[in-house]
């Protein structure tokens, strides 16, 4: 396996959109200028409360009862990196009714647009990409995982630095395991005045969440083959 570069595969704009709604553990609701603060969704995500539809799907509510909404969602690293702020979601659209916290049934709202903020820019992700997209595998335990690997095999995170090219600058602070998804691991490189991301792609895609630890093994195995270079943060 040959060391690997900050550009690597990595999951549509759309597969992110779709995990981070997933699996958000709270949102702003924005309607009729009133903010709504949802900070516990039940381990259901934004996809159990809110029912995206097309406009063309008609009969679920009268144009009048139709209330302009934002959802807001914000993507945190769960480690302590720098810049913790991984992405911004927001989708907006027209709500059936006011939303409220109070009713458990999940809310039909009349889709609008998407758009997905993070260190690539802005983009605009269509309600027919969103259906297509698979939730990735890895999303539900990824903070439990990359909380493992930082509190437990701190170790782990320097033998991983062998795979990184270009090879880090000798001035790195230190690097810290920033996101995990199906496709491989995410290293933040933090240095006195700036950082960089660098992706360790898997051997193969994470198709279920059990593969995820035997890939990482094989990161490690691969790490472990490669000559270590002075100077690099123990």
């Amino acid at each position: 396996m040959r060391p690997f570069s900050a550009r690597a595969a990595q999951p549509t704009r759309a597969e992110r959109v779709r995990s981070i709604l997933v699996v958000a553990h709270s949102m702003t609701v924005v309607s009729d200028g009133v903010h709504t603060e949802v900070r516990r969704l039940d381990g259901t995500g934004a996809m159990g409360h809110i029912h995206l539809h097309a406009p063309t799907e008609g009969g679920h509510a009268p144009a009048g009862e139709r209330v302009p909404a934002r959802l807001e969602f914000t993507d945190i690293a769960p480690t302590p990196v720098r810049d913790r702020l991984r992405a911004r979601v927001t989708v907006t659209g027209l709500l059936a009714s006011p939303y409220s916290t109070d009713t458990e049934a999940s809310t039909c709202m009349e889709f609008g647009q998407a758009v997905l903020e993070d260190a690539e820019g802005r983009t605009f992700v269509t309600l027919e990409e969103l259906e297509r997209a698979e939730t990735d595998p890895v999303a539900a335990c990824e903070a439990g995982m990359l909380t493992h690997l930082v509190d437990d095999h701190s170790e782990l995170v320097p033998l991983l630095l062998r795979l990184v090219r270009p090879t880090p600058e000798r001035d790195m602070v230190r690097a810290v395991p920033l996101a995990m998804d199906r496709y491989g691991v995410t290293l933040r490189l933090e240095y006195p005045r700036s950082h960089r991301d660098v992706r360790l792609p898997f051997p193969k895609p994470v198709t279920d969440i059990d593969q995820a630890g035997p890939q990482i093994h094989a990161l490690l195995a691969a790490a472990r083959r490669v000559p270590h270079r002075n100077g690099l943060p123990a």
